[in-house]
């Protein structure tokens, strides 16, 4: 292939990208018949009712083409949402876009914002999909580089890797992995930081509704600072237990969404019909995003409390529905070779935590979802309990 590919003078955009380690060790947990933990997906069905409303809307013949922003009924009920969460008034028309899942998303925003020499500032450890397709579009990746267990932001290192380069910021949060919320600190340190600047913010809000212990989701809609140069990323999947149906949705001012849709447009143009139509109904029912704190909180007390019988330390998520687990004292392994043995021997599939540092950086910690049935965590607490 690399003959063929040298002959037609075909050359990788992505040169340095391999394999997704969620791929990796799915297929790793799949070999051995192992108890999967490692890739972001409940094992437990989403609502019958709504699996009802895409069958009576897919019946009544809404199967083609939505609109290229999305329906207005269901970005009308997403402005509702917003209002009443946030207390932001969002334009529905003009300020809200429904995407094929928040990585695209995530794509289309940085295809939107980014041009060859521009800067992007990202926190590590960070989702997969931001490095490579900030150089997809010619950008450079500036990493702040974020360690465990407190994982804490430190504005002054964040401002001095400021230029007149940096076009974006990629925030995360609640952030995948490391289950870390932003403080009113936090926000009122980027706010300083950002306002005299030309620079955007990506705000990744796909746990949104996933924050532990009483703590409330700190939006950047929320920030009259901060509002007006952000593009603000939210997925149904999580909120709806339902991943593969890959939707979700960005909020931006108009000015941005104008940008955002001239890609959104020639990349898959619009999304979904009947899944629009199921999810706006079942939306009205505001329980279906106020009650996912609590139901989340007991799977991930629930691991907490089993794993306090294992020698892994865990470190308390805030947000997310995953865990940390620092494994030292139990062995100096590199973190993918650890997760690769317990999948085989111990029968759980678990993420090294390095994946998400573009040095692999190593700390001996990996990442477990908890968003799994009752029966799925015992086991793997059986399992991991026995971890030598």
């Amino acid at each position: 292939m690399t003959n063929v590919f040298q002959k037609l003078r075909i050359f990788s955009k992505l040169p340095d990208t391999q394999a997704s380690i969620f791929s990796i060790m799915s297929e790793c947990a799949a070999k051995e018949n192992a108890i999967n933990l490692s890739q972001g997906f409940p094992d437990f069905d989403c609502d019958p009712k709504l699996i009802s409303f895409v069958n009576q809307y897919m019946t009544a013949g809404n199967n083609q083409y939505a609109p290229m922003a999305g329906l207005l009924s269901l970005r009308e009920t997403i402005a509702e949402k917003v209002n009443f969460l946030y207390q932001k008034p969002i334009n529905p028309d003009s300020e809200i876009t429904i995407t094929a899942g928040g990585t695209q998303a995530i794509f289309t925003t940085i295809a939107a914002v980014i041009q060859t020499g521009d800067e992007v500032i990202i926190f590590e450890p960070a989702y997969d999909s931001y490095r490579p397709t900030i150089e997809l579009f010619g950008g450079k990746v500036v990493a702040v580089k974020l360690k465990s267990p407190e994982f804490k932001i430190d504005w002054e290192e964040v401002k001095a890797l400021f230029s007149e380069r940096t076009k974006l910021m990629i925030i995360n949060n609640p952030n995948n992995p490391s289950g870390k919320c932003l403080t009113k600190e936090d926000v009122l340190k980027l706010e300083d930081l950002v306002e005299q600047s030309n620079c955007l913010i990506l705000s990744d809000e796909v746990y949104e509704h996933l924050v532990f212990d009483g703590r409330k989701h700190l939006s950047l809609l929320s920030s009259t600072r901060l509002a007006h140069r952000t593009f603000v990323i939210a997925s149904f999947g999580k909120l709806i237990h339902a991943t593969g149906w890959k939707i979700g949705y960005v909020i931006a001012p108009t000015e941005l969404m104008i940008e955002f849709r001239k890609v959104h447009q020639f990349l898959v143009f619009s999304v979904n019909t009947p899944i629009q139509y199921a999810i706006n109904d079942y939306l009205k029912d505001r329980n279906v995003y106020l009650q996912l704190n609590d139901f989340f909180q007991k799977k991930r007390d629930f691991l907490l409390e089993g794993l306090s019988g294992s020698r892994l330390k865990a470190i308390v998520p805030e947000g997310t529905y995953f865990l940390l687990a620092d494994y030292s004292d139990l062995s100096e392994e590199k973190e993918l070779t650890f997760a690769k043995r317990i999948t085989s021997e111990y029968k759980v599939a678990t993420i090294p935590v390095s994946a998400f540092y573009k040095d692999s950086l190593d700390q001996q910690v990996v990442r477990l979802c908890f968003a799994k049935k009752q029966e799925t965590l015992e086991k793997a607490i059986e399992n991991l309990i026995r971890i030598k």
